[in-house]
């Protein structure tokens, strides 16, 4: 299975805009990641790779090319299918935590649950909460948490419908340098105790070295990270 391509890109491309404010963003990007396999994607900002992970996640169609992940081809799946498919088999982490103020740390976990249909999904959010360590925080307000405990919120609610990819875009970039690193510990831990495969947006190199492979975007193209190259 470790060899199996779980995410796989061809020659894809994106562009915003028309005329002459048209800007090319992905420019012909290719990529394999085997299922199970931690992949960072590094490089300068504005290169590209926080929209390849949107096209990673269905969150945007590129142009022209091909993404398949869990041998979905996601630019062929209609607007409902697509959110069917992410809820199930996608975890994304977000820098900006993008939890519900007005939803408890429980709720934020439980009701993407719920409304996937999932099988006890309390239970289920509570059981993911305790692994990141938030077992007594269940019933705080994201704005009683510290920016720390918020992204564990966020990540137990990426991994709580138990996804075969987790996407993560900068998820220690709002927070200092030692929280960031316990997140970071967390993630990587539960990408191997479940077999998940992991794509990590980072500008930090510490952080991409964790990773079992780098990738760097640059002028919307993919290349292997080679080492001793500059990542910005």
């Amino acid at each position: 299975m470790a060899d199996e391509a779980m995410i796989a890109v061809r020659d894809a491309w994106l562009t915003y805009g028309r005329g002459a404010s048209a800007v090319s963003v992905l420019r012909g990007a290719s990529l394999d990641v085997p299922a199970g396999q931690s992949l960072a994607v590094t490089g300068p900002s504005g290169s590209g790779k926080s929209t390849l992970l949107m096209v990673l996640g269905g969150l945007e169609r590129p142009d022209r090319g091909a993404v398949s992940v869990a041998g979905e081809n996601l630019v062929a799946l209609s607007e409902d299918a697509l959110t069917a498919f992410r809820g199930r088999s996608m975890g994304i982490v977000f820098q900006s935590f993008h939890l519900i103020p007005t939803m408890t740390a429980l709720e934020n976990v439980a009701v993407p649950l719920e409304l996937a249909h999932a099988p006890a999904p309390r239970e289920r959010a509570l059981a993911e909460l305790a692994a990141v360590g938030l077992a007594d925080r269940a019933d705080h307000y994201p704005a009683e948490l510290s920016g720390g405990e918020q992204q564990r919120v966020a990540i137990a609610r990426a991994l709580a419908p138990r996804p075969a990819v987790l996407l993560a875009d900068e998820p220690t970039g709002n927070l200092d340098e030692a929280t960031g690193a316990e997140i970071a510990d967390l993630m990587f831990a539960s990408c191997r105790e479940r077999g998940q495969t992991l794509v990590l947006v980072t500008h930090d190199m510490a952080l991409a070295a964790q990773c079992a492979r780098i990738v760097r975007v640059s002028e919307g193209r993919i290349a292997e990270f080679a080492v001793g190259e500059a990542a910005a």
